[in-house]
């Protein structure tokens, strides 16, 4: 069992910059990728970023390429992601998830909620 905790959310005007943080606990060995989902009111949860545990391979959503950067700390077992240029449409609850293979995310972090104000 994994646990995560984010931190980092809050919240931002329109072109602004925050960075996520998600600290792994419990069996972080056995991760091998870590994503960043979000979740505005009213919508589906989607995916925005996610990272190879090592390697670091990344991939994100077209929404946020160019504007988000994920990256990790093995040796700190944590995750992060950079977000500039933030938008309106940004505004959402952040969920921080890790997977033991491919796309089967089975640990959730509680989530952190950030608000862009136009």
């Amino acid at each position: 069992q994994v646990q995560l905790v984010e931190s980092g959310g809050g919240l931002v005007q329109t072109g602004g910059s925050l960075r996520l943080s998600c600290v792994a606990s419990g069996r972080a060995i056995s991760i091998s990728t870590m994503g960043w989902f979000r979740q505005a009111p009213g919508k589906e949860r989607e995916f925005v970023a996610r990272i190879m545990w090592n390697g670091a391979t990344t991939w994100y959503a077209d929404s946020v390429k160019g504007r988000f950067t994920i990256s990790r700390d093995v040796a700190k077992n944590t995750v992060y992601l950079q977000m500039n240029s933030l938008k309106p449409e940004d505004t959402a609850v952040y969920y921080c998830a890790a997977s033991t293979g491919g796309w089967d995310f089975r640990s959730w972090g509680q989530g952190t909620q950030v608000t862009v104000s136009p």
